[in-house]
């Protein structure tokens, strides 16, 4: 039998997501394919290193710092994550990424991206972060639109995943796993609302195609969760998901707030996870 997991994004939700992934590793949860997407690839990594509480940690001890991210990077840089301290200095020297424990991991582990020339979205393995390529791939995975340059990978240009697939379900049952699991960051009662339709236009008049894709966002995240939820009360896939609304921002200083987002993804995890072994079990 094999597992999937797919990973939703969220900025600083993904705290949530950290706390699951904890919780996962406690437990020898065992998996297979995972599918991050934006801060779920960011974050989701550190479940194929086997670094329990990585995320937590550097979250909350470089918050306050301006080189992090923030618009002191964004004004700086052009980037409200700072690409030497985020995926330089953190990875390599602050607080070192597991590279051969990543490397040598049984997961299969995607990030993904969104190509603005198409508008589409890659699924690019990710499978040696040593590789430059590879740590500009997860890079993209979590650029956020108007916040973030492009991330330009082999002469193509990306953007944040989040844009194009937010909740590739489809995708990762496309794979071929017996089971799934889904880790989302909103609350069940959580519907994405259309945004403003003009700013894309003018931003990104170069990229008409990214342009549609973020305009249609809304309406294909919000088919996405109809999906998952019909897919769930079906027994087909396992879904974990806030069981309350935090209000944590996109980039959160507060330290409580940051705490309080990866405890409650620990607390919901641990009260499934005997849901969790049923479900697995069940062929």
């Amino acid at each position: 039998m094999t597992t999937g997991l797919l990973l939703e994004g969220g900025a600083m939700r993904g705290l949530y997501t950290a706390g699951v992934l904890d919780v996962f590793m406690q437990n020898h949860i065992s998996i297979d394919t995972i599918i991050g997407v934006s801060a779920g690839a960011l974050f989701g990594m550190n479940y194929k290193s086997k670094q329990m509480g990585r995320v937590l940690r550097y979250n909350k001890r470089f918050a306050s710092c301006k080189n992090y991210m923030g618009f002191h990077s964004l004004i700086t840089t052009g980037n409200i994550m700072n690409k030497d301290f985020c995926f330089n200095k953190i990875v390599n020297d602050l607080d070192p990424v597991d590279f051969e424990t990543y490397k040598n991991g049984k997961e299969d582990f995607y990030a993904v991206v969104t190509n603005m020339t198409t508008g589409k979205a890659e699924y690019i393995k990710i499978d040696d972060l040593k590789k430059e390529d590879q740590m500009e791939y997860l890079r993209a995975s979590g650029s956020m639109p108007f916040l973030s340059n492009p991330v330009i990978v082999h002469g193509k240009s990306y953007l944040d995943g989040g844009i194009s697939d937010s909740i590739p379900i489809e995708k990762l049952m496309d794979m071929g796993c017996d089971k799934n699991i889904v880790v989302l960051t909103r609350p069940e009662d959580y519907r994405k609302k259309k945004s403003n339709t003009l700013l894309p236009k003018i931003y990104y008049r170069k990229y008409p195609y990214l342009t549609e894709a973020i305009n249609n966002r809304y309406r294909i995240y919000n088919q996405q969760l109809d999906m998952v939820k019909d897919l769930e009360a079906a027994g087909k896939i396992f879904v974990l998901r806030p069981s309350r609304f935090v209000d944590i921002k996109r980039i959160e200083r507060d330290l409580e707030k940051i705490q309080e987002m990866y405890d409650l993804g620990q607390e919901d995890a641990l009260k499934k996870m005997d849901a969790l072994d049923v479900y697995l079990s069940n062929r």
